[in-house]
């Protein structure tokens, strides 16, 4: 069937449903590969940046300074939704999300090639800079689109949270190959990890994207953008509009996630700096943990997404969020045992709260939207987050430890998060089961 001559908007059943399988794998193996790109910085940074672009530092200080870098990934996502979430609005889904595959991808490949310290000074950590905002701009327009390719084929008001969660499953995926690519070349290169090992991982990056740029180009738009170009109902300035109807919508999203992610990146970044440096455990002992733990999101993920849709968006999220804030205190309790094993089922049961939310956030803040704004405003508030929670938290936890010596004051960190989280989830609304938009059903 060619796709030039196709019209999503009156296809027979079957050929929907086909449709729809289809925009829900290409959603999530795209996801999956961007995931991977932005990961494999996470993983590398508390392992090899500190040592190699910031030499001269005390150890703890050259950490702060590599997250310090982490952070800028996180500050340029915002910036991406606004480009991304405006064209996604404009020209559709579909384009905007193979233009974001290739930025990330193409920044990604570049990270192997960026020289040390030892070569040309301070000026590699300003391209590792330059290169890692690249990322995040591309990261931040990536999130909305694909999380809208799959929910927008939904046919019904009733699974939503199910359908929207499986590009949220392309973050442990994502994880799960950044951690097992370092781990692989951990291996193989043993002493000559720090001089090429961590380079290979990146560079692999180009295939991945010839991968995700084949599935992509061979799916079709949604039937709710396609219906939107029809009626001529394509907002000229979605981003401005969004900003002036739904600003409330926006900053509740974007408080929402303080539960889930600066506790994520905590649990899948910081981590690699504490465990090697503090409780003394390897870097391939810690990367088979999180290994084992993006497995695990495999299942909760899509599992909490759908369970959403059964109990309500909100109340599935709040649990998560209530447990995530009593969990920071027994995940470092657990950690500052020393003893392995008990630092290892750590780690695994640590994303578990995080899917408790993650799984129906993507329907939670997508359906806060219309569909004419809704790449644009989900865009934004998700990425807003990256601001306020995702990018700063590695460093603040860095900088906890070292004020105060003790990983108590990480979780107590960890616990404000989620009480900032409960108080604007509690003020969103509940779109479970209803019709999303004032123009158009999702599909």
């Amino acid at each position: 069937m060619s796709l030039s001559n196709v019209d999503p908007i009156s296809l027979p059943d079957s050929e929907h449903q086909i449709q729809l399988r289809r925009a829900v794998v290409a959603s999530t193996i795209g996801t999956a590969i961007e995931w991977y790109d932005f990961f494999l910085y996470s993983t590398v940074t508390g392992l090899v940046f500190a040592k190699l672009f910031f030499p001269h530092s005390d150890p703890w200080v050259g950490t702060l300074e590599a997250f310090a870098i982490y952070a800028v990934g996180f500050i340029a996502r915002p910036v991406g939704a606004a480009i991304f979430g405006h064209y996604g609005d404009r020209i559709g889904r579909k384009s905007t999300l193979i233009a974001t595959l290739l930025l990330m991808g193409l920044a990604t490949f570049a990270v192997a090639l960026v020289p040390t310290y030892e070569s040309i000074g301070i000026w590699g950590a300003v391209i590792l800079t330059v290169l890692r905002f690249i990322q995040g701009v591309g990261v931040g327009g990536e999130w909305g689109g694909s999380v809208l390719m799959s929910m927008e084929w939904a046919r019904n008001d009733h699974s939503r949270g199910l359908i929207a969660s499986w590009p949220q499953f392309g973050v442990p995926c994502g994880l799960f190959l950044a951690n097992l690519a370092v781990l692989a070349f951990s291996q193989m290169s043993g002493e000559q990890f720090l001089s090429w090992g961590w380079r290979v991982p990146f560079a692999l990056s180009l295939i991945l994207v010839g991968v995700g740029l084949y599935i992509r180009l061979g799916i079709l738009e949604t039937p709710v953008f396609s219906r939107l170009v029809a009626e001529r109902k394509v907002e000229r300035t979605p981003m401005l509009q969004v900003i002036k109807e739904h600003p409330k919508e926006i900053l509740l999203s974007a408080f929402a996630r303080m539960a889930e992610q600066a506790p994520f990146y905590i649990f899948t970044a910081f981590i690699f700096a504490y465990g090697v440096k503090t409780l003394n455990v390897s870097r391939d002992f810690l990367l088979t943990a999180v290994l084992a733990a993006s497995v695990l999101s495999f299942v909760s993920i899509p599992l909490f997404g759908h369970l959403s849709d059964r109990i309500g968006r909100k109340t599935m999220y709040m649990i998560g969020a209530a447990v995530t804030g009593v969990f920071g205190f027994i995940y470092f309790s657990m950690l500052d045992t020393g003893s392995e094993p008990v630092i290892f089922l750590a780690i695994i049961l640590s994303l578990i709260p995080h899917d408790m939310m993650y799984g129906p956030q993507a329907a939670l803040i997508a359906e806060s939207f219309t569909g004419r704004l809704r790449y644009s405003g989900a865009s934004l508030g998700y990425q807003l987050a990256s601001v306020i929670a995702g990018g700063p938290a590695p460093l603040i936890a860095a900088w906890l430890f070292g004020t105060f010596q003790s990983a108590t004051a990480i979780a107590a960190y960890v616990a404000l998060c989620a009480v900032i989280s409960l108080i604007a989830t509690a003020a969103m609304t509940d779109y479970t089961g209803k019709n999303i938009s004032g123009e158009y059903r999702a599909g």
